[in-house]
């Protein structure tokens, strides 16, 4: 059965809850997500990324949902742009350690497609019981003012608009962005009025330290002063639309099917691609009689040639040798797709990868066979590869199996999960059985050997630790993947994500070279 989590992901946009929107309305400003449907186009095109992260973490601070800050993609004056928005119902908008990764994590999706990155800002800056967390390292608060120079020196469009708080480290973010709008009542600077009278003992009001007319009139600090967030959001639409005219994009229907029997252990994954791709285009398989557990081909969606790597869930019969179990890569799967790779960096096509993968082929007859070099070869061409990557993961994600097809630490452009899917290093009941012998054997250490009943009390302790981890939304709050998607809506959002990742093709793509492979 598919998980519905449709209700859960309703109460993570209420943010910070009703008494928190009270607060923002009470201040005459809309909230985020207010302000969002009066930016967008149509707020039904909106696609959201991160609307997980830091799920049920931070609970001792009260929680933080969606991290305190809304990130994803949505058309402005028939421009395709990236939106990040803090979420002031969420304590005030402060970067919590997730929040950070988060705006980092859009801020590349963005770079990667070339997309205009809007900012609409309402925060209180960093939040300081986790200050140790946030402030210093390489991909920590500072990264996100780092992104904004080096992208604006890449020409790609930042534009920000103040409709609130903006304080300390924070002001830097719109001050680097392209165009810099601000609305009444907001402020903007380094320290607040009372961190100013505590640091040098001078009394001033916040319009007057850093207000909208002060900027517009005195420090020149910003382009546009504005009345209210919806003149503000207003004018936001109309410098979009002075933006270069976006790509064609060929909008993509979804097909209702029945996803129930592509979570069953067993499946023809060509059946499942047949649900996804062009149905007018045939799906041209790749050394369709060898490496079987592995299907490679190439096909179109939305109109687009891709190429595909996907896991075969039914077991196979190779023309010599014994049957080989869906789900796990072999040695010939594995050769057979890092060609593959290789030949679609060749044709620059973007590889889509699906995954429902249980790892590699383990034992002896593998290891004598070359499984580990088979593996590496593969884990080398994705790593190597120069073309668009876009990683869908339909059940389990397990250990190598999650690098050689593409996981989060191999750069896929997009990378979106089912409800089904599940991350880990191995599976859980071996995960379970190895995590159970290891506390038993520090038990017997310490002269305590357990009884049954305590036995299988751990066992469960364990099993129930590994299945939270295991769950998918685990993986969503921490980021691994960028969206969990309803089978239903798998064809619209691969065609979205093929689509954006082709935009900056009028960049050349750098040579396809690879390491050293192990043959």
């Amino acid at each position: 059965m598919i998980p519905d989590f449709r209700a859960e992901e309703e109460r993570l946009r209420q943010g910070g809850g009703a008494t928190a929107i009270a607060r923002q309305h009470a201040k005459g400003r809309l909230t985020a997500r207010e302000r969002l449907a009066r930016l967008l186009d149509d707020p039904n095109d909106w696609f959201e990324l991160g609307l997980w992260a830091a799920w049920n973490m931070y609970t001792e601070w009260g929680g933080a949902p969606a991290a305190g800050v809304i990130t994803g993609i949505g058309r402005v004056a028939q421009h395709h742009v990236l939106v990040i928005a803090n979420d002031a119902t969420v304590k005030a908008g402060a970067f919590f350690p997730m929040t950070v990764k988060k705006v980092l994590r859009a801020q590349r999706i963005a770079r990667e497609q070339h997309l205009p990155l809007l900012y609409l800002v309402d925060s209180a800056g960093v939040f300081l019981p986790l200050q140790d967390e946030v402030f210093p390292d390489e991909d920590d608060f500072g990264r996100i003012f780092r992104n904004n120079a080096v992208f604006s020196a890449e020409g790609l469009p930042q534009i920000a608009a103040i409709m609130g708080n903006c304080v300390a480290g924070g002001a830097y973010l719109p001050v680097l962005c392209d165009t810099l709008l601000m609305t009444e009542g907001s402020g903007l600077y380094l320290a607040g009025p009372a961190l100013v009278k505590a640091a040098i003992g001078q009394v001033v009001d916040s319009e007057t330290l850093g207000g909208a007319r002060m900027h517009a009139a005195i420090s020149g600090t910003i382009d546009f002063r504005e009345p209210d967030d919806i003149t503000c959001i207003a004018r936001l639409r109309r410098l979009v639309a002075n933006l270069p005219a976006d790509p064609p994009f060929t909008p993509v229907s979804d097909r209702p099917f029945d996803a129930e029997p592509f979570t069953q252990p067993e499946y023809d994954v060509r059946d499942l691609l047949a649900c996804i791709l062009d149905p007018d285009a045939p799906f041209d398989e790749y050394k369709a009689e060898y490496g079987q557990t592995l299907v490679c081909g190439f096909a179109r969606l939305a109109g687009q040639p891709i190429g595909i790597v996907a896991n075969q869930r039914k077991r196979v019969k190779p023309a010599d040798g014994p049957i080989q179990f869906g789900g796990v890569i072999y040695v010939d799967s594995a050769d057979k797709a890092a060609r593959f790779v290789m030949d679609c960096n060749q044709m620059r096509l973007p590889i889509m990868f699906l995954q429902n993968v249980n790892g590699f082929m383990v034992g002896r007859e593998a290891e004598q066979a070359g499984i580990i070099r088979a593996g590496a070869k593969l884990v080398n061409v994705i790593a190597n590869s120069v073309v668009p990557k876009i990683t869908l993961i339909t059940g389990g994600s397990f250990g190598a199996g999650n690098y050689a097809l593409c996981g989060k630490a191999f750069d896929p452009r997009f990378i979106f999960a089912w409800p089904t899917a599940q991350y880990a290093v191995m599976g859980g009941e071996q995960a379970a059985d190895t995590l159970l012998d290891i506390q038993v054997q520090a038990l017997q250490r310490a002269g305590r050997t357990p009884d049954a009943t305590e036995l299988e009390q751990l066992r469960q302790q364990v099993r129930q630790a590994y299945a939270q981890q295991m769950d998918v939304r685990y993986a969503a709050a921490r980021l691994w993947v960028d969206a969990i998607i309803r089978p239903e809506q798998t064809r619209s959002v691969l065609a979205l994500a093929v689509q954006l990742a082709l935009r900056p093709q009028h960049r050349p793509l750098s040579s396809f070279r690879t390491g050293v492979l192990q043959v």
